[in-house]
Parts: C-alpha cells; sequence; structure tokens
C-alpha cells in the first residue's frame, strides 16, 4: 500500500509510523538493541564500549566490533551469548560478528 510523502509540517514520528517499510525497520532497530541489552552485562568490560548492536533480520543478528581481537575472543563466547538470549525469551537468528571499518 502506497502512503502519501509527508507534508512539511508533519513530525518524523508521524512519517515512520505512516510508513509500514519504515516501521518495520524501526521494529528491527529496537530489537536488535533489545538483544544487545540482554547480553551487554555479558561481554567483558573492555570490550563493551566498542561493541553495537548492528542489523537483524530472519537469518542473523551481528553486533559490530572494533577489531579482529575482539571478534576472536567473542567468537569463543557465542555458545553463551546465544544461550542467555534465548533465556531472556530471544531465540530465532544465529549471531555474527562483524568488524566495524574504521571511522
Amino acid at each position: 500500500m502506497a502512503t502519501a510523502p509527508p507534508s512539511p509540517g508533519q513530525s518524523l514520528a508521524t512519517a515512520l509510523d505512516r510508513s509500514e517499510p519504515l516501521t518495520g525497520l524501526l521494529q528491527r532497530l529496537r530489537a536488535s538493541r533489545a538483544r544487545y541489552d540482554a547480553i551487554a552485562g555479558l561481554l567483558p568490560t573492555a570490550l563493551r564500549a566498542g561493541v553495537r548492536p548492528g542489523p537483524l533480520d530472519e537469518a542473523t543478528w551481528v553486533l559490530l566490533v572494533p577489531n579482529a581481537a575482539a571478534a576472536a575472543k567473542l567468537r569463543q563466547m557465542l555458545p553463551q551469548l546465544q544461550q542467555a538470549l534465548a533465556a531472556a525469551g530471544w531465540g530465532g537468528p544465529p549471531i555474527k560478528l562483524k568488524v566495524r571499518p574504521p571511522a
């Protein structure tokens, strides 16, 4: 269903609510953040500040990591992280780690 473009005075929140694709994107962003919140306490303190929740779809949930060393450490923790997600009610796609390019 096509939606009309937002009028100049329309708020961003209203535009998001009226756009099915944007609403779906916003829901996936919130779900990704909620998953991250469920595992953040398990992440090593030294890595926690550098790990970010990434894209979530039917096939995978991505954790963005700052470097290959962080990815290696978290790769060892994947079973524990998946278990914590399941315990929090977040079954579903497996976690994939992706190194963020430098800014």
